[in-house]
């Protein structure tokens, strides 16, 4: 009997690795590259900080995460099922709204040029609006 296909995934030992060192950055005034999405399981409930690298983006009110392992990625869905998040980003808390899926093609032509190949290598990213104060 064979055993059920493994969902890809990052690989363990990069996560493990990586992971302390991304919670120690990630977030900070003088790390703008990473941030810390605040998010709750769409059906566990159970609140979530994950850290995540932010793509700079043409656009000021335009937030881009890629998800280097797919759309399947659970923060993200459950960014998308909650209809958005906070993110803690450059030492500011930031409401993000409208969340969306987007192939890489569509992130790409969203990023900055110096991080589109990047992009677009990806197999999809998230998309979220800022949240303007009314």
């Amino acid at each position: 009997m064979s055993d059920p296909p493994r969902r890809p995934g990052p690989p363990r030992l990069a996560v493990r690795v990586t992971e302390p060192v991304a919670r120690a950055l990630a977030g900070k005034r003088w790390f703008p590259l990473w941030a810390v999405v605040h998010h709750r399981g769409r059906r566990s409930g159970t609140a979530y900080a994950t850290p995540v690298a932010v793509v700079p983006t043409a656009d000021p009110d335009a937030i881009l995460i890629g998800l280097p392992w797919g759309a399947d990625t659970n923060w993200a869905r459950n960014v998308v099922a909650a209809g958005g998040a906070t993110l803690r980003w450059r030492g500011d808390d930031v409401a993000a709204t409208a969340p969306r899926i987007v192939p890489a093609a569509e992130a790409a032509r969203l990023a900055k040029t110096p991080f589109r190949a990047v992009v677009r290598r990806m197999p999809a990213a998230i998309v979220l609006r800022r949240a303007r104060p009314a």
